[in-house]
């Protein structure tokens, strides 16, 4: 959907656990311009020129694609990712979709991604947790 087309290796190989020896790991480019079609596939192409794929992602960004291609709102996010085993409040969330150099903008850990990723698991698999949802540190 994004223009490029990946050879079925590559991507089994990006795929593959980190001790298999035919392990690749998946570009930021690649992991752009996958999340670019994703949101294609998902919510159609838009009018004009598409979406250039990044050079390089953080979190935040990889998880503003995935709210867009899955039309998710900030309560769903929250529901999401608290089914993946991690309470998060709505101020802390939308830290994460704020610009870089605004006063309450936080950079997306890589736990956070794990959580939400894992929340949708249990969404579209009906996988269940093995932890119990756990809070920020410090916080009551």
């Amino acid at each position: 959907m994004a223009n490029l087309t990946v050879k079925r290796g590559a991507v089994l190989a990006w795929l593959a656990k980190e001790d298999n020896p035919a392990y690749q790991e998946c570009n930021d480019r690649m992991l752009a311009t996958f999340l670019n079609g994703l949101i294609i596939a998902k919510r159609g192409k838009r009018d004009g020129p598409q979406v250039k794929p990044e050079m390089q992602l953080n979190n935040n960004l990889i998880l503003t694609k995935l709210k867009i291609a899955l039309s998710m709102q900030s309560d769903e996010l929250i529901e999401t990712i608290a089914l993946g085993g991690f309470e998060l409040s709505a101020p802390e969330l939308s830290s994460f979709f704020r610009r870089p150099g605004h006063k309450n903008y936080r950079e997306c850990q890589d736990q956070i991604l794990r959580y939400f990723l894992k929340g949708l698991q249990v969404q579209y698999r009906g996988e269940t947790l093995a932890k119990p949802v756990s809070k920020w540190p410090g916080r009551t």
